[in-house]
């Protein structure tokens, strides 16, 4: 897993991908969310929508944003705030466009577990302070702190986005709606988080990490459901049968 820490630790990533990565293309002009998220309904894996890697997303710190893009950003905001569990499949297209699948499993705040289909040897948990990238099949994992991620924006108990992140952009259509948060670590860079809901259900459809070399990793989100009771178990990091990988 050398080389894609930072991407790893955000959503497993480039885990499982080639060492050298040639720019993702941009996204296609037809975009296909894969239909509303119902519970209960069964649906087709989606097929996610690649960001252009030429979009240029404003981080100036005196950002500004109009009523209707503040009001967006509100109900995104009450929407993640009003989650407590989500269960459901992904499709994830990682930075060379390779795609693997798999399900998740959400319990705010701060636990997640990711499961990918075979071929593919990796999961990750997230007990709520730490976060690990496991690879099954050489029983090692990475060790990071959850607060470190991205992801942590997505298990927050309660969150207000304007308030709690940096905010660089809020934009809406017929199909998304669209909210940018940025990050600027001085060690590591500036990577950001681009995080889509339908404009029709309100409810969320994928996320973009954006890593400080410019590589996207999309995970498109469907079949959720937000009612079921999950095992704590589920969540527990196993250092036991998996030990730190090899340094």
């Amino acid at each position: 897993m050398a080389g894609v820490l930072l991407i790893t630790a955000a959503m497993v990533t480039a885990a499982s991908f080639a060492q050298n990565i040639p720019v993702p293309k941009p996204a296609p002009k037809g975009r296909d969310a894969g239909g509303p998220a119902v519970t209960g309904a069964t649906q087709v894996p989606p097929n996610p929508v690649i960001p252009d890697p030429r979009r240029n997303v404003p981080s100036s710190i005196f950002q500004t944003f109009d009523a209707n893009q503040k009001a967006q950003a509100a109900k995104v905001s009450a929407y993640l705030s009003s989650l407590s569990t989500l269960v459901g499949n992904f499709v994830q297209v990682g930075p060379d466009g390779s795609k693997t699948q798999g399900d998740f499993y959400i319990q705010k705040p701060g636990k997640v577990r990711f499961e990918y289909d075979a071929p593919s040897p990796i999961d990750i948990v997230a007990d709520g302070s730490s976060l690990v990238v496991r690879d099954r099949k050489l029983a090692t994992q990475d060790v990071y702190p959850l607060s470190q991620t991205p992801l942590r924006f997505l298990l927050s108990d309660r969150i207000d986005l304007m308030k709690d992140t940096n905010v660089v952009n809020v934009s809406a259509d017929d199909v998304f709606v669209s909210v940018t948060i940025e990050e600027k670590q001085a060690l590591v860079g500036t990577s950001r988080l681009l995080l889509m809901f339908g404009a029709k259900d309100g409810q969320l459809k994928q996320w973009t990490v954006t890593d400080p070399q410019g590589y996207d990793t999309t995970i498109a989100v469907y079949n959720l459901d937000s009612t079921k009771k999950l095992d704590p178990s589920m969540f527990k990091i196993d250092f036991t049968n998996y030990g730190p990988a090899p340094g």
